[in-house]
């Protein structure tokens, strides 16, 4: 196959540039970038809600995608990165919340 071929091949596949399928995933990168920049922020900073709502969109849209026609690898590929680096944000976020001592009852 030419690179002219293959280039016209992914123009025009159903998840090509030409379709929201293709662009909506690529702007969701800039989600996974943000975590990823949020890695050397201190844990008392991480938002436990916000990482919640990360790590589940990162599962459940990385199945979704899955079982669409055509599968949607650009789809599969942010939302897995989005529910690992949610994890792990996670992790650091709820591992500092036990390290810290409890306040005294009166």
């Amino acid at each position: 196959m030419t690179i002219a071929q293959t280039l016209a091949a992914f123009w025009n596949h159903p998840a090509g540039p030409k379709t929201i399928h293709f662009w909506a995933p690529t702007f969701k990168w800039g989600i996974s970038l943000a975590n990823i920049a949020d890695i050397n922020r201190p844990a008392d900073k991480i938002s436990l809600p916000q990482q919640c709502a990360i790590t589940a969109t990162g599962v459940i849209w990385s199945r979704y995608s899955t079982q669409i026609t055509p599968v949607n690898y650009n789809l599969l590929a942010v939302n897995a990165f989005m529910a690992v680096t949610g994890g792990y944000q996670l992790f650091r976020k709820i591992t500092y919340d036990m390290q810290q001592p409890k306040p005294a009852t009166a």
